[in-house]
């Protein structure tokens, strides 16, 4: 119990602050719909395709127009991105609200971009789904270690003194409280990340694709058009442009029963007429898991509850990260300065 107690303090003083980190900026995302408080960002959805259409033609006759996230329930604004990393908000009857040269100028985007991939993409990614793990793994082991004093157990959202002590049987107390929000969260975390595991738990994933052949020389219009009425039932959420000649205009689009805010339905039409569909009533596998994962983690269903249940796992996944790793340094370097002055004298 002694080397559990101290891989489990060690390992948490090292990993603890990156936690941290990640519950905070989780906790305010949670609730970016609320904070994004721009003219338009409140009103009601309203889908029409002409409407999304001719807004999708106009942004591409500014620039190289990357790709546009329409309006939805959480912020009535369409999302314009240009290649060159610059974007807009645009109303939709087709007002431009603001416009912004890098993510910087927009907290929510560089909030997303610190909390999903430490502002390093891809390596960046990996390193959460790896704290992700340790986070599991801290979870496990401290409610071993917390067993043994559970009939001491408080209620406290923050140490009685902030002396390491109390630090520590608060940390103990919170982290048994916050668990079983906690594995919810570093679990749903970790699969999004880590494909392999996806597979591993529930099979390879799986989506089968609907070929077909149209006539040459789609537009974005034409493209959301046909998407529409391929699935008349579903949102259309995203269209992305071509990057590179050769690629495809693809629409994602969410249908009634799929969980993820920008749906997994995609319709995919390239420059000579080939169509491919992809649709999430026939994915099966690890493409269920990873269709539920990212809503349930970033509360994007349950309603006001499960928000609030995630906005708690947040803010303790914060308080726990941040002062463990305070509380064991400072124990440390006091030790460290006592040895010191027992050698001086």
């Amino acid at each position: 119990m002694k080397l559990l107690s101290l891989v489990h303090r060690w390992a948490g003083s090292l990993v603890g602050l990156l936690l941290a980190l990640l519950g905070l900026t989780g906790a305010i995302l949670v609730w970016e719909g609320e904070w994004v408080m721009l003219p338009g960002a409140g009103d009601p959805v309203i889908e029409d395709v002409a409407a999304i259409a001719a807004i999708t033609e106009r942004a591409q006759a500014e620039g190289a127009l990357s790709r546009i996230t329409f309006a939805s329930e959480e912020i009535g604004l369409h999302q314009l991105v240009f290649a060159d990393g610059s974007g807009a908000y645009v109303r939709q009857d087709g007002t431009v609200v603001t416009r912004w040269a890098s993510q910087w100028e927009r907290p929510e985007l560089w909030l997303f971009d610190l909390h999903h991939h430490l502002f390093a993409g891809e390596i960046g990614e990996t390193v959460t789904g790896f704290a992700g793990i340790a986070g599991l793994l801290f979870v496990v082991t401290g409610l071993i270690l917390w067993w043994r004093t559970r009939q001491k157990f408080e209620l406290r959202l923050l140490p009685q003194r902030f002396r390491p002590g109390p630090i520590v049987r608060h940390h103990r107390d919170l982290g048994a409280l916050a668990a079983p929000l906690l594995v919810v969260t570093m679990l749903t975390g970790i699969v999004m990340v880590f494909a392999p595991l996806r597979s591993a738990l529930i099979g390879a994933e799986v989506r089968p694709k609907e070929a077909l052949e149209r006539p040459a020389g789609f537009d974005a219009a034409e493209a959301l058009a046909f998407a529409k009425i391929r699935f008349p039932g579903a949102s259309i959420r995203r269209i992305t442009l071509p990057a590179k000649p050769g690629d495809p205009i693809a629409v994602r689009m969410r249908q009634p029963f799929e969980w993820t805010p920008n749906g997994r339905t995609q319709v995919s039409v390239a420059a000579d007429g080939k169509v491919t569909i992809e649709d999430a009533a026939t994915a099966n596998g690890s493409a269920w898991l990873s269709e539920k994962a990212y809503p349930v983690h970033s509360a994007k269903v349950g309603g006001l509850a499960w928000k609030l249940a995630m906005t708690l796992s947040g803010v303790a996944l914060s308080i726990l990260g941040s002062l463990a790793t305070w509380s064991f340094w400072t124990r440390r370097v006091s030790k460290a300065r006592s040895v010191a002055a027992r050698l001086a004298r």
